[in-house]
C-alpha cells in the first residue's frame, strides 16, 4: 500500500511556472513507476508525464513536451512536476499515481494508487 499526497497547485498567470510535488507514505516509492495525469472540467482524464522507478526514464504527452519536466527523489519518497510556460488550457486538477506494471504508463488503468489531486488554474 502507498498513500500519495499532491501539493503545489494554485493560481498562476499564463506564461508563469508552477511546481507540483507528490509525497508518498506507507511504502517506499522506489519500487514504483510514477505518473502525472490531469482532468479539466467536462473532459476526460489525460496523461501528462511519467517517470520510471529509478528516475532515469521519462515520457511526456505532446501537450507538455518542452514545458513540463518530471523528476523524483527516492530518498525523499517524492515525485515532482515542474510546469513552465503555462497556458490557460493547462487548467485542471492534477493527480499523481503509482504503478507496478512497468509499461503502458500513459494509461490510467495501469496505476494502482492515486493521490487526491491538486487544482491548477492558469489565467490569461
Amino acid at each position: 500500500q502507498v498513500q500519495l499526497v499532491e501539493s503545489g497547485g494554485g493560481l498562476v498567470q499564463a506564461g508563469g511556472s508552477l511546481s507540483l510535488s507528490c509525497a508518498a507514505s506507507g511504502r517506499t516509492l522506489n519500487t514504483f513507476d510514477m505518473g502525472w495525469f490531469r482532468q479539466a472540467p467536462g473532459k476526460e482524464r489525460e496523461f501528462v508525464a511519467a517517470i520510471n522507478w529509478s528516475g532515469d526514464g521519462t515520457n511526456y504527452a505532446d501537450s507538455g513536451k518542452g514545458r513540463f519536466t518530471t523528476s523524483r527523489d527516492n530518498a525523499k519518497n517524492t515525485v515532482y512536476l515542474q510546469m513552465n510556460s503555462l497556458k490557460p488550457e493547462d487548467t485542471a486538477v492534477y493527480y499523481c499515481a503509482a504503478s507496478l506494471t512497468g509499461y503502458g504508463l500513459n494509461i490510467g488503468s495501469r496505476y494502482a494508487y492515486w493521490g487526491q489531486g491538486t487544482q491548477v488554474t492558469v489565467s490569461s
